[in-house]
């Protein structure tokens, strides 16, 4: 089980342009089918040091298939809500048609859908008012294998 953070940098001023910086490993608690990141006050301390800020997460699915639960839209939803722009990324190694997925919620569908939820734990979601779904794919999402970023392990004993 395994939950990390990320960080972008804007780059170009006239576009939306935006390259993964950092990824944080942080503590994490896990049981039965669920990982809760802890410590996260020590994560946006070191963020906020570095002049950097949260654009999304990363965490696995190590026996199941590649989608966001009802547990990761919340956690989407408070990124998101945040910053328009960040992502969830699920690794889900077992999945035989896709190891890894990038996700966000629609907007306003999703979005609108999880800020009037209330319920915690694994939950169904009402549909959207607008008929999309509550989580899509991101399309806009370039891998660059020669860009550079950094790997910092907060976790105990790393």
């Amino acid at each position: 089980c395994l939950t990390c953070h990320f960080t972008f940098q804007h780059i170009i001023c006239h576009l939306t342009l935006m390259c993964l910086a950092s990824i944080y490993l942080s503590e994490s608690a896990c049981f039965q089918m669920q990982c809760q990141a802890s410590n996260e006050e020590e994560i946006h301390a070191v963020l906020s040091e570095q002049s950097l800020y949260p654009a999304g997460w990363i965490h696995t699915h190590p026996s199941q298939t590649c989608f966001l639960s009802s547990i990761d839209l919340h956690t989407q939803f408070s990124y998101q809500v945040m910053l328009p722009e960040a992502v969830a990324i699920v690794a889900a190694p077992t999945d035989p048609t896709r190891s890894y997925g990038i996700f966000r919620l629609t907007d306003p569908g999703g979005m609108d859908v999880l800020r009037e939820c209330s319920e915690s734990g694994f939950h169904t979601h009402r549909e959207t008012t607008d008929g999309s779904p509550i989580y899509e794919t991101c399309s806009n999402v370039h891998f660059k294998p020669n860009l550079r970023f950094e790997i910092v392990d907060l976790r105990s004993g790393a």
